[in-house]
Order: structure tokens, then sequence, then C-alpha cells
């Protein structure tokens, strides 16, 4: 993975272009717009895909729907990230290269044998049209999870409030030291019921990443906006990895406008599957 980062310390910010990334040529770079929004804001994920990620009910603690012994392990197309504060990387989803981990993407039925209390969890919606950005959420156990939804922070049992989706673990994107898993979970269940007015998150990835890192970062003006000249140490850099090795390079003076624009970028394109393994019992 190229590191671009002491060739673009002396731009200045208003003379970058802030265009779709797509059109892009190679080792360009980007400049992220810092969003400045109200209370009431919410990210696509919680307002504009209601059917998408809809809860069909609530299901009781405790209750956990039959695992199968079949289930399916999914290989996806899709935008792979990187992301650093500096020259430290903070955040790695890609497939290949030192910081290379496993993207694929299982049943929502295999899930909970996969992971535990206080793990993070990512569920994708797999289908022809248009989708949201990847839904977070805080595993706590009896394949109930918590989360952000709707302008709400809720909990609802994982088949409900994922069917017809896909979803993996991504406890290890994020390069930040956890806190202990009874921790994560008691910071999900102790803003159970929280409404738009009263959250400081503005998308489930960050309230998901807040209960498990504790970092305010991930917080709605959580840090203070880095003025122009700030030294790229203390500046965030989101690299988009496309094909033939070409990485695109966005700035950003926040952690969290990096991570509204990660899903911008999600949401933007098809999720495809391009390898689909069947597992029995653990075995291909």
């Amino acid at each position: 993975m190229g590191n671009q980062l002491d060739r673009i310390t002396h731009l200045n910010y208003s003379e970058l272009p802030t265009g779709d990334p797509s059109g892009i040529e190679k080792d360009e770079l980007r400049v992220g717009v810092a969003y400045f929004f109200s209370d009431e804001e919410e990210d696509l994920d919680e307002r504009g895909q209601p059917d998408k990620y809809s809860v069909k009910g609530s299901g009781s603690p405790g209750q956990e729907t039959p695992t199968h012994h079949l289930h399916h392990q999914l290989v996806l197309n899709e935008t792979q990230f990187s992301a650093f504060r500096g020259q430290e990387c903070i955040f790695s989803k890609v497939s290949s290269g030192p910081q290379a981990g496993d993207l694929s993407v299982y049943s929502v039925s295999a899930l909970p044998a996969l992971c535990k209390p206080g793990d993070l969890l990512e569920l994708l919606y797999l289908g022809p049209s248009e989708h949201p950005p990847p839904h977070w959420a805080v595993y706590v156990g009896s394949g109930q999870i918590i989360h952000l939804h709707q302008g709400q922070i809720r909990q609802d049992s994982l088949y409900e409030a994922a069917a017809g989706n896909v979803g993996r673990v991504v406890n290890s994107w994020y390069r930040f030291r956890p806190l202990v898993a009874e921790l994560v979970v008691q910071n999900a269940c102790g803003h159970l019921g929280l409404k738009s007015d009263e959250i400081c998150w503005t998308n489930s990835e960050s309230f998901a990443a807040w209960c498990r890192f504790g970092k305010r970062e991930f917080k709605a003006g959580g840090e203070l906006q880095a003025a122009a000249g700030t030294p790229h140490q203390q500046q965030y850099y989101l690299k988009i990895h496309l094909a033939e090795n070409k990485v695109h390079t966005v700035r950003f003076h926040s952690l969290e406008d990096l991570i509204r624009e990660k899903r911008r970028i999600d949401a933007s394109g098809k999720l495809r599957v391009i390898k689909d393994l069947a597992i029995v019992d653990g075995k291909e």
C-alpha cells in the first residue's frame, strides 16, 4: 500500500477539487468536505431506506432462531478502504497487502455462531437495486443486537433486523484498542431508547464503533475541526483502493467527516457476489 501523505501536506484546502471519486485520476488528492448538521440530521441508513433494514418485530431476549448446518460464505465485489490519522493507520478494509483481512460475509443465520457479546457487526443489503450504506450494530448475545436505526437506539433480534441480508464481524477494521466486552455491551445498553434530539452520533457505524472503542472522535462534534495549515499528523486521510492498484486519497478534518464520506461511497455502488462457498459444519 503506497503512502502518499508526504507529497500532499503543502496543498491548500481551497486548491483541491471535491468532485466524485470516480472521476479522479491516479495519484490525485481530494479534500473531504466538512459537514455541518443539526441535531435532527441522520445518515442515509437511518432515514432514507427504511424498507432495506426494516425491523419486522421485536424478538424476545434469549430466543434464538435455529442455525442451519448449511450456510454460505460469500465474497463480494466491493469498494475497499484504508484510513489514516497522519501516518498512523486507524482503519483497514482491504483484502491484500500488509493490512489485509478477511472480507467474507455470511448469511444472517450463521452469524450468532461466529460472534460473541461485544462484537461489532456489519449488515449488508444484497439486491439489484440501489442499496443503503452498510448498517452497523453491537451484538449483545442471545441473537440480539443494539443499533442506531431510524433515529432511535434500540434492541432488536438480529434475524429480524437483518432479514434477507448478510453480515460479518468487523472488530478488527478500526485499529483502536477495544474496551472489554462487558463495557462494550454496557455502553450500548446504557443508551437504549434515546431518540434523534438526544443522540450525538450521525450514523449506525459511528454509534457501534463508539460503544466498542469509547473514543469521542466517533461522536458528532467530538473533536475540534482542524484549521487550515494544521500539520498533516493531525488530519485524516481516506484511501480508496480501486482496480489496477490505483489509490485515491481524500483529506478530512475529522473522523466523523471521513466516516460519512466512506459510507456515501459505499452506498453509491452495487454489491455483487463473486464467490459463494457452501459451508457444512465448518467445512467447505
